[in-house]
């Protein structure tokens, strides 16, 4: 018979944070598959486990993820962990859920810490309804997609960020989200935990320069408003910080009008 693969979600932090069920498992498994195996080997090591750990990446899943496809075909136990929260969620792990799928390989999902409820939870915000993005893309053209998406969102928004990009990302942001409220949750369950609330502007001074940890950013879902005149919007986006040309095509965008229109109105403001 093959063997099965088994989801396992790491603490996100704090290492009590992790069930009885999911210790279990990696006591009992025949290999552990890990996105950082120098991360999952400090937990392993905390709770006294001694098992073969290989790495599991977005840089080597094709390999990798054939290798383990072997190992369960011939009747091992899998369990694959990533460096915190629940392995599948941004990051390969959904890839490898696929490829045993296809060929018929049991696959159980552990319940366990996630940043995206923990955040969510004591964040303030809406929790009846939520999307999660990931995090958000680098290209351009994408880039600009999903910050239009998210300012046309209704339902609380949430998205992963890094340290050295969260100011740059809150500050593209602000045009979309301008007077919304937003949560930055950051180091979750470790000791240096907090939330930081409020609108963009009053984020981006309570947060710094210097920023550490992983973070996690919520925003508040949009409300229905009356639609503004396209000079009206063209000039909160400028004042917002936008680049004139960036202005002009989100107004368009927005409204659904052509941006010739909007670049009349610009010009006419200059005159």
């Amino acid at each position: 018979m093959s063997g099965r693969l088994y989801l396992c979600p790491t603490p996100i932090g704090n290492l009590e944070d992790i069930t009885l069920r999911v210790l279990k498992v990696l006591k009992e498994v025949d290999i552990i598959a890990a996105e950082d195996t120098r991360q999952t080997l400090k937990l392993l090591n905390h709770y006294d486990i001694k098992k073969t750990v290989v790495s599991y990446h977005e840089h080597n899943k094709a390999s990798r993820g054939e290798k383990l496809l072997i190992d369960l075909k011939a009747g091992k136990n899998v369990a694959l962990v990533t460096d915190a929260g629940t392995p599948g969620i941004s990051d390969p792990g959904e890839d490898l859920v696929k490829l045993c799928l296809e060929d018929k390989i049991n696959v159980v999902s552990l319940p366990g810490a996630t940043a995206i409820t923990t955040a969510l939870v004591g964040s303030g915000l809406d929790t009846k309804k939520f999307v999660f993005l990931g995090f958000l893309p680098t290209k351009k053209s994408e880039r600009e997609s999903a910050l239009d998406e998210i300012g046309r969102e209704k339902r609380t928004v949430i998205i992963y960020e890094a340290p050295h990009r969260i100011v740059r990302t809150l500050e593209e942001l602000k045009p979309y989200i301008e007077g919304r409220k937003v949560v930055i949750a950051r180091e979750l369950t470790k000791v240096h935990e907090e939330y930081i609330r409020g609108t963009v502007d009053e984020v981006l001074l309570k947060l710094g320069d210097d920023v550490k940890g992983e973070i996690v950013v919520l925003i508040e879902g949009g409300k229905n408003q009356v639609a503004m005149e396209p000079k009206e919007l063209l000039r909160k986006y400028i004042e917002c910080g936008m680049d004139k040309k960036e202005a002009i095509k989100l107004t368009a965008k927005q409204l659904k009008i052509p941006k010739s229109e909007i670049y009349k109105l610009a010009l006419k403001d200059e005159s």
